[in-house]
């Protein structure tokens, strides 16, 4: 069969040289595994989302690559496919006000709507679970970045959390400690598969009452750091209900990506209860 078409989109961006950059194959219906993860491998973004068709239920079908593994969830290239296909148009059927994306984490619903930035979308993470990063993993983290446990908010004390990815989570007191810490990329992969941690290491440091910087360890291909993550910022807010540091509901921003020069906004809406809703705009890369 033929190749299929294969795009690219900025996701929790407005402009092309932002945010995170995903490929998205909006019919891959009869392609293989082997093929998929090739074709993740050629476009060569953090993730590519592949929609394999739909279930009975009706829902989109979809699959995560990064370049070298398939992952069980990854949120901007969520974002990046549901705005493509409110471009697009879907081969599988007509849209229905809520995409509902069938992922091997859960069903996932989506909305799109037209807004003065352009088109944004917002996904709702499966229920966080947030557990106690183990002192091990702690120390392993803290070493590979060249922190010491002194570096770390007080209020705000580690912890793993999974809105679809288990997500290591450490918060840094100090702006100028969470700028200029530095890793090795090897070492940080060798860690993450050591561990079994298919996503990212999160570290981010609090900058206001609703508003966080975020720095996301990620080496997989030419990536070192990924720009915007929507699967963090889902851990995150889970994370930020668990230890009761939000009121409930709330919102909280994310800025990511400014140190690997794609600056990113992620917009976090924190329920109650339930999952974790994460929107943000999405733009085709020429």
């Amino acid at each position: 069969m033929s190749e299929p078409r294969v795009l690219r989109y900025a996701a929790f961006a407005s402009s092309p040289d932002g945010g995170n950059p995903a490929g998205v194959v909006l019919d891959a219906r009869g392609l293989s595994p082997e093929t998929m993860q090739r074709i993740a491998a050629e476009v060569d973004d953090a993730e590519t989302a592949v929609v394999t068709g739909t279930t009975d239920a009706g829902a989109r079908a979809i699959r995560y690559f990064s370049p070298i593994a398939e992952v069980p969830f990854c949120g901007h290239a969520t974002i990046a496919t549901a705005v493509a296909l409110a471009e697009h148009g879907d081969a599988l059927g007509p849209l229905p006000t809520t995409i509902r994306f069938s992922t091997p984490v859960g069903e996932i619903p989506i909305t799109v709507t037209h807004e003065p930035d352009g088109l944004r979308a917002a996904f709702t993470s499966r229920a966080p679970v947030v557990t106690p990063l183990p002192q091990a993993d702690l120390d392993a983290i803290l070493d590979l970045i060249g922190l010491a446990a002194d570096d770390l908010d007080a209020d705000l004390p580690p912890r793993i959390a999974d809105a679809g990815n288990p997500h290591p989570l450490l918060v840094i007191a100090d702006r100028e400690v969470f700028d200029r810490f530095t890793f090795d990329p090897v070492a940080a992969r060798t860690l993450m598969d050591a561990r079994g941690w298919p996503a990212t290491i999160t570290v981010v440091h609090r900058v206001g009452d609703a508003a966080f910087s975020a720095r996301n360890i990620f080496p997989v291909g030419r990536i070192t750091e990924d720009p915007a993550t929507g699967s963090a910022a889902a851990a995150l807010g889970g994370y930020l209900r668990e230890l009761g540091a939000v009121p409930v509901p709330s919102r909280v921003e994310v800025h990511q990506g400014a140190h690997v020069g794609r600056p990113g906004l992620l917009s976090v809406d924190i329920p109650a209860s339930g999952g974790i809703i994460v929107s943000g705009t999405a733009v085709p890369i020429p």
